[in-house]
C-alpha cells in the first residue's frame, strides 16, 4: 500500500511539471531570382514564457538591420510577379491566421508574420536573440522563415516591397514527417 501512495504521488507530480518546451533548429540559405544558393547557417526556435525566442547563427549577410518574417508556405523558391521573377516568393505572404491584413510589427495586433528586426554585425553575422511575443514553435509548421535586404518599418509602404526590400534569405520548417 505504502508502494502504491508513493507511486501516485510521484505520477502526480510528475503531471504537474510544465511540458517540455518545444525547440527546432531552421537551415537558412541565400535566394535569388535564380533560386535557392547557398547555407550561411541557422535558427534555433524555441517555446519561452514571453513567446517564440529566435536565435540565429548567421554568417554572409551585409551589417545593419535586416527585416525578419514568417511566411504562410514552406518555400524559398523563385516565383514570378507583377512580370519579373522573384527570390523566395514562393514563401507567399506573411503568415497572417486572423486575417487581419495589418502590418503593426511584433508587439501589434496585426499579422503574426512580423518578427523583430534581426541585427547583423560589421562581419556578417547575427547572433542576438529576438522573442515573437504571439507566435509558438507550433506556428511554424509549414512555414518559411524570410529575411530581408533592409530594415523594416512594418508596413506595405513603400510598394511593391515594404520597408524590409528584397528576400535575401530563407529556411523552411516542414510538418512533422514531411520530406
Amino acid at each position: 500500500m505504502r508502494t502504491a501512495i508513493v507511486l501516485g504521488a510521484a505520477l502526480i507530480a510528475a503531471a504537474a511539471l510544465p511540458a517540455q518546451a518545444e525547440d527546432i533548429t531552421i537551415k537558412m540559405r541565400a535566394v535569388t531570382a535564380a533560386g535557392v544558393g547557398k547555407d550561411i547557417g541557422t535558427i534555433r526556435a524555441v517555446d519561452t514564457k514571453n513567446g517564440l525566442r529566435l536565435t540565429p547563427k548567421l554568417s554572409g549577410l551585409s551589417a545593419g538591420q535586416h527585416g525578419f518574417h514568417l511566411h504562410e508556405k514552406a518555400s524559398c523558391g523563385s516565383k514570378a510577379a507583377d512580370g519579373k521573377t522573384g527570390p523566395g516568393l514562393a514563401a507567399g505572404g506573411h503568415f497572417d491566421p486572423d486575417e487581419s491584413g495589418k502590418h503593426e510589427g511584433p508587439e501589434g495586433k496585426g499579422h503574426k508574420g512580423d518578427l523583430p528586426a534581426l541585427t547583423v554585425d560589421d562581419k556578417g553575422s547575427a547572433t542576438k536573440a529576438v522573442t515573437a511575443p504571439h507566435l509558438e514553435v507550433a506556428d511554424l509548421w509549414g512555414r518559411a522563415l524570410m529575411i530581408h535586404d533592409g530594415g523594416d518599418n512594418y508596413s506595405d509602404q513603400p510598394k511593391p516591397l515594404g520597408g524590409g526590400g528584397g528576400r535575401i534569405a530563407c529556411g523552411t520548417i516542414k510538418k512533422a514527417g514531411a520530406k
